[in-house]
């Protein structure tokens, strides 16, 4: 109700701040270097897949040693003394469709754990929360029998309303699709046993992001990589 209402009171300002937005947001590149490979020489191992939108695949780092898959793979093999074997799908403005279809197209590999990052092209291509965990139900169940993950771990959306780069009074609105997605999103994976939610609030400060004011620097991507590591081993040492 709140979201309607608020579209349609502050309609023509956000639609004139996202249009504008669009015009004069730094495009980064996606960071070079391996997508794939193995950390750590433990006699356990972890399969790891990390699949998703640009912050996935680190966009707003030079190369991925200071994105996140790498060093969340390195963070999971000291954490757990384990040899990690990881890969990385992503690729910049997915939403939750496009993101199903290119796991789709990729050479299913069995993995253990697969951590899902997407939403936030989801949120600003307006597609309704309802399709968006509609498709992310696909994700799962894709994951689940082609790549036989054991575990499918959703993050949180980003606390849009604090990005740099975003105005008020779109800022606010974004923030708030934000918080519905999380909330929705949580409710679901309680739902599932193989499903998780892995909550990354209260990560997002100015210093900590990159230059186009949008999506996280290093800094960022380095506490990003410890939490969900932490999650990981969480779950693996429940085993």
């Amino acid at each position: 109700m709140l979201v309607h209402a608020a579209r349609i009171a502050l309609g023509p300002i956000l639609y004139a701040q996202a249009r504008r937005l669009r015009t004069i947001a730094l495009q980064l590149p996606e960071p070079s270097g391996p997508r794939q490979g193995v950390e750590g020489a433990g006699q356990t191992c972890l399969r790891l897949l990390i699949t998703g939108d640009s912050s996935a695949a680190g966009v707003g780092a030079e190369t991925q040693d200071d994105a996140l898959a790498r060093p969340l793979a390195l963070d999971l093999a000291q954490r757990l003394d384990a040899r990690i074997e990881w890969r990385l799908i992503a690729q910049s403005g997915v939403n939750s469709e496009q993101l199903l279809h290119l796991i789709r197209g990729a050479t299913a590999a069995r993995v253990d754990i697969a951590i899902v990052i997407v939403g936030v092209n989801d949120v600003t291509g307006e597609v309704p929360l309802g399709t968006a965990l509609q498709w992310r139900a696909g994700i799962t169940q894709w994951l689940s029998s082609q790549a036989h993950a054991r575990h499918v771990l959703f993050t949180s959306m980003p606390e849009m309303q604090r990005f740099p780069l975003i105005p008020q009074p779109l800022a606010w609105y974004a923030g708030m699709h934000a918080r519905r997605n999380n909330a929705a999103q949580a409710r679901w994976a309680r739902s599932l046993s193989n499903v998780g939610h892995i909550d990354l609030s209260g990560f997002v400060r100015p210093e900590w992001m990159a230059r186009d004011g949008f999506h996280p620097a290093p800094p960022l991507y380095a506490r990003l990589a410890t939490r969900i590591g932490e999650e990981i081993a969480a779950l693996t040492r429940a085993q």
